[in-house]
């Protein structure tokens, strides 16, 4: 299914369409003439809990901005079935307890019919289980597989997995020929999740990792563990976190003129990266979703026009590029919003058409849940993205 129009209300159809079993054909659709009603009915209440202070705040940030203006697009369309949507909107500080105090506010004060967020592999794993025993649908917007592996019932995520991500990087470093590289990574529970993923796989891909060292996220520098990988036969490093750690890698590395290339994890995928890492972020190298390299993606993907709408919208309301961690946001309120449609105000069967949503069309790419899969995506919905010239190519 593909949305082939800038209108919302159509956007909620195909949404519609999208989470209900078995899914829609594709076609044209036609957008009303007439302005919707404004809704009326009693509202719809939903959670998102997201990093938006704290060190997590780059991610954090677009995924608040884009959940509020989802809610402005949605309301001024007409709502969901006459009813309008209301986002309680909590801020975890990017921290375990935070989130679960957040997540219990949510459920016992606010009664959300499903939550979005967090934007943590940590502070999502410290509420999985509380949400799980409530009985509440979530989509988490952070990476880690440990999330939906093994399964849980209530839980679901929108960001490709880390997992994936390392399989992307695999392809890439074969490639270019690359059979020894260095880790570096963040001891947070994404960083921890993307090193568990690089010491089960690169070794299978006949890749050497010579390597493994780690750093706090809240380091200000890395220097003495890259002096050791410096010393090594890495022909790359590999790091693994988000910001401001990466950057602070990036800086390091031109600091001791390693002379390695750097690849990065899809942490890194906005422009707070480029930012903190000015000239040392040119030529890194990371896979990504579609979103950072819209204007370079052919006019037939299936996600072109998703991907055009969000980031026209949230430029135009914010006056800022849309990033990767807004996207994740986009996606999942979407996701639930096209469930209520389809379910109405019950939790349950919120959850039931969020797991059999298929051929949904997001910003990170084509979903297809199952009681199998709570991710839907594989590593085709990755990209390999370079920096060049402070901005990002496809490196493909």
């Amino acid at each position: 299914m593909r949305n082939t129009s800038g209108s919302l209300v159509v956007l909620l159809v195909a949404l519609a369409c999208a989470a209900a079993i078995g899914g829609c054909g594709k076609g044209k659709t036609t957008t009303p003439a007439t302005t919707p009603a404004a809704p009326s009915g009693e509202p719809y209440v939903i959670g998102a809990m997201f990093a938006v202070t704290g060190d997590a705040s780059s991610l954090g940030i677009p995924e608040r901005n884009t959940a509020v203006m989802l809610q402005e697009m949605i309301n001024s369309s007409g709502g969901i079935n006459g009813h309008p949507l209301e986002i309680k909107i909590e801020d975890t500080k990017g921290e375990n307890n935070e989130a679960v105090s957040a997540a219990k506010r949510l459920v016992e004060r606010d009664k959300v019919l499903a939550i979005v967020g967090p934007s943590r592999t940590g502070t999502t794993m410290a509420v999985a289980d509380y949400v799980e025993s409530q009985q509440v649908p979530l989509i988490s917007c952070a990476a880690g597989i440990q999330i939906v592996e093994p399964p849980k019932k209530w839980v679901f995520k929108t960001p490709q997995s880390d997992r994936a991500a390392v399989e992307k990087i695999i392809d890439y470093l074969k490639a270019k020929g690359i059979q020894r590289v260095a880790s570096i990574s963040d001891d947070t529970a994404f960083g921890k999740g993307g090193r568990r993923e690089i010491e089960t796989l690169f070794p299978k891909a006949g890749i050497e990792v010579v390597a493994y060292e780690e750093y706090g996220p809240r380091d200000t520098s890395m220097v003495t563990q890259l002096t050791k990988i410096k010393g090594t036969r890495a022909q790359a490093v590999v790091c693994w976190g988000t910001p401001p750690g990466p950057a602070i890698v990036a800086k390091n590395m031109k600091q001791l003129a390693m002379g390695l290339p750097l690849v990065c994890s899809h942490g890194v995928a906005n422009r707070t990266f480029i930012d903190l890492a000015g000239d040392a972020a040119n030529g890194v190298v990371l896979p990504a979703g579609r979103l950072i390299v819209v204007d370079e993606i052919p006019a037939d993907n299936p996600q072109k026009a998703v991907l055009e709408e969000y980031a026209q919208r949230y430029k135009e309301k914010f006056n800022a590029d849309a990033d990767t961690f807004g996207g994740h946001a986009w996606d999942a309120i979407q996701l639930v919003a096209a469930a209520l449609k389809t379910a109405g105000p019950d939790r349950a069967k919120i959850r039931d058409a969020i797991e059999n949503t298929k051929g949904f069309v997001g910003t990170a790419g084509v979903f297809n849940f199952s009681p199998e899969d709570h991710n839907g995506l594989t590593k085709d919905a990755f990209v390999m993205v370079k920096v060049v010239d402070g901005k990002w190519k496809l490196a493909e």
